[in-house]
């Protein structure tokens, strides 16, 4: 067995574990493809990745019993290019009348930080999605959620997280509260309750420092009511 390691696992490891996450990232594009045959135009959308799609919008919204019909296109693992790359899956297919969404944390990591240029490349491809939105559904109503913070005592601990400060989450979230501005959307903070006096994300709500329990999707959902 090769000794090279690759993001923390020996390079052989790391390839089919790679191989076996991608495949999955493609399976659920096929069904959301699928998925969105049947789904009702005009409605909320909720879109992104893994902190998107582990939001149980559907079971709060019975739950609650709120009006409005959400629907969740988020797909683990996806970065603001494969965002791009799946848009119509993921964001315009489903003509929503209102979006959310939280894209861009996947690209706040070592492998994308050539020359120290994580930040611009999430920027980038973040304002290519947002106009191809106007361009095919300029009436949507967007709104860009500010990226949740890390608890970074777990997150050190793990050589594919451990890029994803909460420096660079604030840095990220500054220059994402200045795109929507740029393009006239609405950007969002609902983090209110999720992190502790240092600024991390509360050991309590998160299962590995950045992916969160329902209870966590309870506040958010909470401090979201306003704008749904």
């Amino acid at each position: 067995m090769s000794t090279e390691k690759k993001e923390g696992f020996p390079a052989d490891i790391s390839k089919e574990i790679m191989g076996f996450f991608e495949n999955e990232k493609r399976d659920k594009v096929k069904r959301l493809e699928n998925l969105n045959k049947y789904i009702k135009k005009n409605q909320i959308l909720f879109t992104g990745s893994s902190l998107m799609e582990h939001f149980p919008i559907e079971e709060f919204r019975m739950s609650m019993d709120l009006e409005p019909r959400i629907y969740n296109r988020g797909i683990g693992g996806f970065t603001t290019e494969e965002f791009l790359e799946n848009i119509d899956t993921m964001l315009l297919s489903p003509e929503p009348s209102k979006v959310f969404i939280n894209i861009g944390t996947n690209d706040i990591s070592e492998r994308f930080n050539q020359e120290g240029k994580w930040l611009e490349r999430l920027i980038s491809n973040y304002e290519q999605i947002l106009k191809r939105l106007q361009e095919k559904l300029p009436e949507c109503e967007v709104y860009m959620m500010a990226y949740y913070p890390a608890n970074e005592t777990m997150t050190a601990a793990l050589p594919w997280t451990k890029f994803r400060t909460n420096e660079r989450i604030i840095a990220a979230n500054n220059a994402v509260k200045d795109l929507a501005a740029k393009l006239g959307y609405h950007f969002i903070n609902v983090n209110e309750g999720l992190a502790d006096t240092d600024g991390n994300l509360k050991r309590e709500i998160t299962t590995d420092g950045i992916h969160m329990i329902p209870d966590a999707y309870t506040q958010i959902l909470h401090n979201m009511m306003p704008y749904l």
